[in-house]
């Protein structure tokens, strides 16, 4: 496995905000980081940062053809998926095809998500 790798840094610090970027078709709702990628699979390591009000109705439910987990870091998403609101320190590991989602949060929600890529 060839995983990218970095010495410590906090992508939380806002001298590092440049890093983040809008999710495509989310701007100004749910931004991202990568932390990490596997250059032969394709899995990645990130958080996601969904803002306050932000809402994915319009894209629907969503399932992925490999593994993926996730941590809730902080706040709270509602899954609709499962009619559940996922708190601070709820987790996942989702097999592939698991259907989940869409998203909204009122407060905001900062995620954790491990995904394996398509090779595993």
């Amino acid at each position: 496995m060839s995983r990218t790798t970095a010495t410590y840094w906090n992508p939380l610090s806002e001298d590092l905000r440049h890093r983040w970027r809008w999710r495509e078709g989310l701007e100004g709702q749910v931004e991202e980081v990568i932390l990490s990628r596997d250059l032969s699979t394709g899995g990645f390591t990130r958080l996601t940062r969904f803002h306050p009000g932000a809402d994915t109705r319009a894209f629907g439910s969503t399932s992925h053809p490999h593994p993926e987990e996730i941590l809730i870091v902080s706040g709270r998403l509602w899954d609709e998926a499962f009619g559940l609101w996922l708190e601070t320190g709820h987790t996942a590991s989702r097999p592939p095809g698991e259907i989940h989602g869409p998203f909204r949060t009122d407060e905001g929600c900062l995620v954790l998500d491990v995904t394996y890529g398509l090779e595993t």
